[in-house]
C-alpha cells in the first residue's frame, strides 16, 4: 500500500493533488451546510429529546433505562448546547453559608450556600418554630448535596411546602431541597436549574475514598432514590448528569411542570395579619 501510495504521488504533479484536496475539502463543507439547512428548515425532523421525561415505575426504583439513552446522547445532537447557561457567580448573602429567617405568613427564609452543617442548622431551626413554619422560601447556589438531601427529607416529614421566589435561584443541590416540598412553587423569573456534581470529596463524610468512581454512583444513586420518593421524575437527574458541573441546565416553567419538580402556583402574598417574627441563625 505504501509503495502504490507513492507511484501515485509520483506520477501526479502538485497542482493536481492540490486540486483533489481542495474538492474533497468543499465536498465536505457542502454537505455539512445541506444537512445543517436541512435542520433548521425542518426537512429532517429531530425530537425535543430534553422535553420528553423518562419517567420511572412507581413500584421500582430502577431507572427506565431504554427511553433515558436518548436523552444522555441529547447534548451530542445539534442545538443541544443551547440549553446550558453558564453557572450563575453567587454574590452578597447567597455567596455565604446559609441563615435561615422566619417572617410572616409561616414561611422560612433559607438563603445562601449550602454548606457542610447546613442541615443541622436547619433542623434545630424547625425544631424552634416547626408550628409556625408553612412554607421553606429558598434562594440558594446549591453546594453539599449531604446536606441538601438531609433538608429535604425533613421538609417532608414535617409536610412543608418549598418556594423560589420571582427573579431568585435554587440551583445545583438546592433543587433537591426544593423537591422535599409537599407543595412545590415557583415564581416569575425564579431560575432553577442542574448540574453534575462538581466535587465528589466535597459531599462525602469521612476519609478521601479509595474509589472516587464508586462513590459518584452511590451519590448518583440517593439522588435518583430520593427524587423517586419524592414524587419527582428521574429527568431531572439525567438533565443534571448530562450538564458540566462548570454549567447550568436550567428547567423552562412547562417543564418544571411536566417534571413534577413544580406542583402549585405560587402563594399570594398575604394582605394584611400581625407582625412577622423573625429568627436567624
Amino acid at each position: 500500500m505504501q509503495q502504490r501510495f507513492h507511484t501515485w504521488l509520483v506520477d501526479r504533479a502538485d497542482e493536481a493533488i492540490l486540486r483533489w484536496i481542495f474538492r474533497s475539502v468543499v465536498t465536505v463543507t457542502i454537505a455539512v451546510l445541506a444537512f445543517d439547512l436541512a435542520s433548521t428548515q425542518g426537512w429532517i425532523v429531530s425530537p425535543d429529546l430534553a422535553a420528553v421525561p423518562a419517567e420511572v415505575r412507581e413500584d421500582s426504583p430502577a431507572l427506565n433505562l431504554p427511553s433515558l439513552v436518548p436523552s444522555i446522547l441529547a447534548p451530542l445532537l445539534p442545538g443541544a448546547d443551547k440549553r446550558l447557561v453558564p453557572l450563575p457567580q453567587p454574590e452578597g448573602t447567597t455567596a455565604k453559608p446559609m441563615t435561615f429567617e422566619l417572617v410572616g405568613g409561616g414561611k422560612l427564609m433559607a438563603t445562601g450556600t449550602i454548606t457542610p452543617g447546613s442541615s443541622e442548622n436547619f433542623a434545630a431551626e424547625v425544631g424552634r418554630h416547626s408550628e409556625y413554619i408553612k412554607t421553606v422560601v429558598l434562594n440558594s447556589p446549591g453546594g453539599s448535596v449531604t446536606d441538601a438531601l438531609a433538608m429535604g427529607r425533613l421538609i417532608r416529614e414535617r409536610k412543608f411546602a418549598t418556594e423560589v421566589e420571582p427573579g431568585k435561584f435554587c440551583v445545583s443541590s438546592c433543587p433537591l431541597v426544593f423537591a422535599g416540598g409537599v407543595e412545590r412553587r415557583a415564581g416569575d423569573g425564579a431560575t432553577i436549574g442542574v448540574h453534575q456534581v462538581a466535587a465528589i470529596r466535597s459531599v462525602a463524610n469521612g476519609p478521601p475514598p479509595r474509589d472516587e468512581m464508586s462513590l459518584a454512583q452511590n451519590i448518583s444513586a440517593r439522588c435518583q432514590h430520593y427524587l423517586d420518593d419524592m414524587g419527582v421524575s428521574l429527568q431531572v437527574w439525567v438533565h443534571a448528569m448530562e450538564t458540566p458541573h462548570d454549567k447550568l441546565f436550567v428547567f423552562k416553567p412547562d417543564e418544571l411542570k411536566s417534571l413534577k419538580m413544580v406542583t402549585a402556583a405560587p402563594a399570594a402574598a398575604p394582605v394584611a395579619g400581625p407582625a412577622a417574627a423573625k429568627t436567624r441563625s
